[in-house]
């Protein structure tokens, strides 16, 4: 996400929580944790997760590759030179022909002699010793000094991979892409979840604190009436085994809480602070709200089909496949590449800027493979094999896709009928622990009435707000489930390639793997296989 649209969502996210009067939640101390609304929370865990910053960065380098094999079909321009200076011992040693040819390390001579040539001499042609000795002093005279400067050209005009390759470098990056929604999707329900369980966590304190505040009541009542001598000393003890007996539960709950706070600051990407000691680093504001939802099945799971970036990145990966085929059975096909261009070359007896050769190359260089003992064959195989893979990873999915949608309906419907069973629980409960210590004041009850209401209403708050937390927790995955988090990835757009929003990724249930519509389902054919006899 770029620094644009990070500032725009900030500033969408602040205007919609100052519409709403909600708190400033900035802390002025900077020892004290930060505090958090939801919004905030999403908002940051945005801006810092690690795991959506590696998926953007994926984005990008999938960009660079598409640059990387989009150049193998464009010009190539090359410049290059030598320059090269030879020692005028070893130069007049050269033709004279008493050392090897080519250049000796360190500028020594060669300890072997050359053969002896048998062609025969110029003289032999009839020329005078003493002109041939003139002819040759004069021959000898070459510069010590050689270089040579050419600017080359190469242009693929043939061959059966570039273009397969190209095309699926820009499914890559459709797949890194969904990839990068998926992980979005995932981070906005995993922060709402968590930051849920923070608030569920912290009202389990508040139910536990109050049950222990009433059995401390409780035992100081029969600690006191037990001094009166109206009730004997086991009531005292009972009374104190029920109370160190709830200690534990608060002490547990005081611990999730802790640990759920970190367990949302981790997902946001924030850092230890020194300055807070042992605190969390983090609150959260709000509370857990119910808003029940009318959800239609059917309509849900091809919703989520249709919308699922997971589902996407997999039509992605099946067309890249695609591919990748075409390109490895490209192999097969002939390879023409042309070269051209000019060259500078110095002259063998003057070393003299002004006194060189230049000229320009063309070259037309092709290629076919004849026999290469399969090795392109076993390449197509496995390319064929992995689009097999591909094509059966997708259709898996799609089925993925369908029971997620009904895991998480199936969890809202039971969330939602626990909500509505424990709301007239809880004050059921309520009014039977009053009427118990009412009996016990009044001496027509005992104190086990008490203890055992207590108990039963603590079961019952406890039980409402998991079922809360619940609803709540599985209706962020159901928005998961089914691509529903539009709030937020829309602010993503500039990250999406614009081929993302054509019909090539339309993943509705009427589409196979390859984006064409699906033939009519078939009967499945067994195999044949060798009869076994049976018995008469």
């Amino acid at each position: 996400m770029n620094r644009l649209s990070r500032v725009a969502l900030s500033a969408v996210v602040l205007l919609a929580v100052q519409a709403n009067g909600g708190e400033s939640t900035v802390a002025t101390d900077s020892s004290a944790p930060r505090r958090f609304t939801l919004n905030e929370a999403i908002l940051t865990a945005l801006q810092r997760n690690p795991t959506l910053l590696i998926a953007e960065q994926e984005i990008k380098r999938t960009q660079g590759l598409i640059i990387q094999i989009r150049a193998e079909v464009l010009p190539h321009i090359t410049a290059s030179g030598e320059y090269e200076w030879i020692d005028p011992n070893l130069q007049g040693a050269r033709i004279l022909g008493t050392t090897i040819t080519g250049t000796t390390p360190g500028g020594t001579a060669s300890v072997v002699d050359s053969a002896p040539s048998q062609v025969k001499d110029v003289q032999a042609l009839g020329v005078p010793a003493s002109a041939a000795a003139k002819s040759g002093s004069s021959n000898l005279a070459t510069s010590d000094v050689s270089y040579s400067i050419s600017v080359l050209g190469t242009q693929l005009i043939f061959n059966g991979t570039s273009w397969p390759s190209i095309r699926g470098t820009f499914f890559q990056r459709d797949s890194a892409y969904f990839a990068f929604r998926n992980v979005l999707d995932q981070l906005l329900a995993t922060v709402k979840t968590q930051f849920y369980q923070i608030v569920v966590n912290r009202e389990l304190i508040k139910v536990q604190e109050q049950s222990v505040q009433l059995l401390q009541s409780q035992l100081q009542d029969q600690q006191n009436r037990f001094e009166a001598g109206t009730v004997p000393r086991f009531n005292v003890l009972q009374a104190e085994v029920a109370y160190y007996n709830q200690l534990p539960l608060l002490i547990t709950a005081q611990n999730n809480y802790r640990i759920s706070q970190l367990t949302l600051a981790k997902t946001l990407g924030l850092d230890f602070r020194a300055r807070g000691g042992e605190n969390p680093p983090l609150e959260v504001v709000g509370e857990m709200p119910y808003v029940p939802r009318t959800i239609a099945l059917a309509n849900a799971i091809e919703l989520g089909k249709q919308r699922r970036p997971f589902l996407k990145q997999a039509r992605a990966n099946v067309l890249n496949q695609r591919q990748q085929l075409r390109a490895a059975t490209g192999q097969w096909l002939p390879t023409i590449t042309t070269t051209g261009g000019g060259e500078w070359v110095s002259s063998p007896v003057n070393s003299s800027w002004h006194d060189i050769s230049k000229g320009w190359i063309a070259r037309v260089q092709g290629s076919l493979p004849i026999w290469d003992s399969g090795q392109i064959y076993g390449q197509v195989k496995q390319q064929r094999a992995l689009l097999s893979e591909a094509e059966l990873t997708y259709d898996d999915d799609a089925r993925q896709v369908e029971l997620e949608v009904q895991t998480a309906y199936s969890n809202l419907q039971q969330n939602r009928e626990l909500i509505k069973s424990q709301e007239k629980n809880v004050g059921l409960a309520e009014e039977a622990l009053r009427l118990a210590k009412a009996r016990l004041d009044a001496g027509a009850g005992v104190q086990l009435d008490v203890l055992n209401a207590q108990v039963q209403l603590l079961t019952a708050q406890s039980t409402q707000l998991q079922a809360l937390f619940g609803y709540n927790s599985s209706l962020a995955e159901f928005d998961r489930a089914t691509g529903a988090q539009s709030t937020y990835t829309e602010s993503f757009d500039n990250l999406a390639p614009r081929a993302t929003r054509s019909k090539t990724y339309d993943t509705g249930s009427g589409i196979d793997a390859v984006g064409e519509p699906k033939k009519s389902s078939t009967a499945v054919v067994l195999p044949n296989r060798r009869a076994t006899p049976t018995s008469k």
